[in-house]
Order: structure tokens, then C-alpha cells, then sequence
């Protein structure tokens, strides 16, 4: 659970600098990105209880780009979910804010988890 809420603040500052950058992505308040957070992170843990296995096919067929398509989507949905978090220009926003935010994921949780081992 902790490392849910963590992921989460991580997913809301990541959207708030977004939301900063010129790419389309608009976030009201840091209450909204929090929401946006939590909102995407639910949506990402849902879509990893889908097996490996099973999504193969499509990450051959798309060349490995099958999650980032899946993530756009997600990203999308949250979008349209939260009420005061907006892509200006739809889908390339919806894949530049992807794209963002799993790097500063990365990035994040990475320097957390070696500063701060197993908290995550």
C-alpha cells in the first residue's frame, strides 16, 4: 500500500511538471494530479494482472511498442476520468505525457528505491 501512495505522489509530481511543459497536458490543481495519480496507477496495476504470456503476440507484432500504445491508452483514460486534467491535443498528447511520466517514473523510483531500499 505504501508503495501505491508513493507511486502515486510520484505520477502527480511528474504530472504537475508535465502540466508545465508545452506538450498539451493540462492539470487545474495539485489536488487534481494527486487524483490523476491515483486514478493511473490503478489503471497500470490493473493492466499488469494481464500475463506476460498473453500479450506476447502483440508486442512481436507491434515490434515492442505494444506498451507504449497501452500506456497512451491508459494515460487517456485517466484523462478522461479525472475531471480538471485535460490533453489539449489528444492522443500526441496523450503519448508525449506517456512517455513522460514513465521515464520520470523510472528515474524517481529508481533513486528511491537505492537511496531507501525495500520501500518501495
Amino acid at each position: 500500500m505504501v508503495g501505491f501512495l508513493i507511486g502515486a505522489v510520484v505520477i502527480a509530481v511528474g504530472l504537475m511538471i508535465l502540466s508545465y511543459l508545452p506538450l498539451g497536458v493540462e492539470v487545474d490543481s495539485p489536488w487534481k494530479a494527486l487524483a490523476a495519480g491515483i486514478v493511473l496507477g490503478l489503471l497500470q496495476g490493473t493492466a499488469r494482472l494481464v500475463p506476460g504470456w498473453a500479450t506476447l503476440p502483440f508486442k512481436v507484432l507491434t515490434l515492442g511498442l505494444f506498451s507504449l500504445i497501452v500506456s497512451t491508452i491508459l494515460f487517456g483514460l485517466a484523462a478522461w476520468l479525472v475531471e480538471g486534467f485535460r490533453l489539449k491535443n489528444g492522443i500526441w498528447s496523450a503519448l508525449l505525457g506517456a512517455i513522460f511520466i514513465g521515464i520520470f517514473q523510472s528515474i524517481v523510483l529508481g533513486v528511491l528505491d537505492k537511496f531507501m531500499p525495500g520501500l518501495i
